[in-house]
């Protein structure tokens, strides 16, 4: 990747996983990135100890990072802290809510001595709102933004294998930063950016949403299949092994039909001639699929 963030310093006062991916990111672009972490460490240094000693998490997201120990409870520290953030380009922080502010970093004070930095606070629920002084997790906002209801299979819900939320909070964010630094370019000032778990996995949750109100029908749970796609998912095949594939277009779908079925008649089979077709008859299109690859 090209450094074309070198010469960005950011300070990012860090735990878990959401500001860590951010600056993780900014680092990866060639900026400087100070992380500061408690004396006992960031936490997510304890998620487990598989890499060489350190966790698989605190090794993807903290790549590339000076990292420094702070009491931020001892005066000492805190000028330690302030000193930098007098320096810094970007300002991060994703401490529980009130904390920043309270250790006298509150954004728009910061951004008032120095008017060029850019300050990102990434929180659980966002600055507003009755959940806004609630700490929040992965799992919490999976459920909460309805990405549970529509995770799992027929034998009820999954959590997605990954932070999910701490990820989209970290990408969104990401590109806010991004934009406002080159809004900086142009005009010389900073700005404050706010982002939250709960928000960030909300607008990814527009497609369901959308469904819903103008199909008129809840989501439901598909395991590997697609709400809206077919054929999509995992059929078994004769020696008891699986293949996934997914059918995108009717060019996919002939090709799949004539070339992997071998039976171009189904795919202008009036059940089967579109995906609109094909989703409504899925128990039919599935059977006849699995019919080929259980022989």
């Amino acid at each position: 990747m090209q450094n074309d963030l070198e010469g960005i310093l950011v300070v990012s006062v860090e735990q878990a996983v959401a500001a860590p991916y951010l600056s993780s990111r900014l680092a990866d672009a060639g900026a400087r990135v100070i992380k500061i972490e408690r004396p006992e460490g960031d936490f997510a240094r304890n998620y487990d100890s598989l890499v060489h000693g350190e966790s698989a998490y605190f090794v993807w997201l903290n790549r590339g990072k000076e990292s420094i120990c702070l009491d931020l409870k001892a005066p000492e520290d805190l000028a330690v802290l302030r000193a930098m953030v007098a320096k810094a380009d970007i300002f991060i922080q994703n401490l529980a809510p009130g904390a920043i502010d309270r250790l006298g970093f509150a954004p728009e004070k910061l951004r008032a001595e120095n008017p060029r930095l850019i300050t990102c606070s990434i929180s659980g629920y966002g600055d507003e709102g009755p959940y806004r002084d609630l700490k929040a997790y992965d799992l919490l906002v999976q459920a909460e933004s309805g990405l549970s209801s529509i995770t799992g299979n027929e034998h009820g819900s999954a959590r997605v294998g990954v932070s999910v939320c701490d990820i989209a909070a970290g990408m969104t964010a990401l590109q806010a930063v991004m934009q406002a630094l080159y809004a900086r370019e142009r005009t010389g000032i900073g700005r404050h950016i706010a982002v939250s778990l709960y928000h960030a996995l909300s607008d990814w949750m527009n497609v369901p949403y959308l469904q819903y109100v103008y199909g008129g029908k809840v989501p439901e749970r598909a395991g590997l299949n697609h709400p809206t796609i077919a054929p999509y998912g995992a059929y078994s095949c004769a020696d008891g092994k699986a293949v996934l594939f997914s059918i995108q277009n009717e060019r996919e779908w002939l090709m799949f039909c004539t070339e992997v079925l071998g039976d171009a008649a189904i795919a202008v089979d009036p059940r089967f001639d579109s995906n609109n077709h094909r989703v409504a008859a899925r128990p039919a299109l599935d059977e006849a699929i699995n019919a080929v690859f259980s022989t």
